[in-house]
């Protein structure tokens, strides 16, 4: 699954480029990690205790089902509230 940007009559910070699992991703300035997994077709933010993938579900900071890990500072994350900074890069494998 991926989502499209909405194009018309939107404002867009300066294209960055993040790195989700060694992949980098090219977004936006603004726009959250989880807006730039949708937008490249990453759907899958972390897996269950059963090795299952967990899509997004909520997407305003409530369910905790799109935790990534930064991997700077090794802390747990919700990709729908943290905002993708250029060369950031994240796991969504633990």
């Amino acid at each position: 699954m991926s989502a499209d940007r909405i194009t018309q009559d939107v404002e867009r910070g300066e294209p960055i480029t993040i790195v989700i699992d060694g992949q980098q991703v090219a977004c936006f300035a603004g726009e959250t990690i989880a807006t730039a997994m949708l937008a490249a077709g990453l759907d899958a933010f972390r897996t269950d205790q059963r090795g299952k993938p967990r899509g997004l579900l909520c997407n305003m900071g409530s369910c905790y089902e799109c935790l990534v890990t930064d991997i700077a500072t090794g802390r747990r994350i919700r990709a729908c509230l943290a905002p993708a900074a250029d060369g950031m890069e994240v796991s969504t494998r633990g």
